[in-house]
């Protein structure tokens, strides 16, 4: 049986980025939390493992040592049409929440994955 486990993050808005990552993981506020330098986000269905956030002082000076892929299009194998499209629609969605592209990844000919940074300069991939 596997440790359940969370994975905490520091922020300069939790929840503000705690609202961004709900949207981009398909999660929500978790019920119950009450932290006022803090925000928590959970999987609705209780299968992926809670997201913390806590209020630090200093802002991101690095690259990330570790990052969130998000797998738009599920477990292979996949219509590599289809996987773009969603890929690409995910990241027009967090666009408008606040993220920026940083570049696109290739295959060869096919789109592998996007590489982008949420509203406070983390890196992410959406594939």
């Amino acid at each position: 049986m596997a440790t359940h486990w969370t994975l905490g993050c520091d922020a300069a808005d939790p929840p503000g980025i705690a609202t961004f990552w709900a949207l981009a993981l398909g999660y929500i506020a978790e019920p119950g939390y009450d932290d006022p330098d803090g925000a928590s986000i959970i999987d609705p269905d209780g299968v992926g493992p809670a997201i913390g956030f806590l209020k630090v002082p200093e802002g991101k000076t690095a690259k990330n040592k570790m990052h969130i892929d998000i797998r738009v299009a599920g477990e292979p194998p996949w219509d590599m049409s289809e996987r773009e499209q969603l890929i690409r629609a995910k990241a027009a969605e967090l666009v408008g929440a606040g993220a920026s592209t940083v570049r696109e990844e290739s295959y060869g000919e096919l789109l592998g994955h996007i590489v982008m940074l949420d509203p406070e300069g983390n890196e992410f991939c959406i594939a």
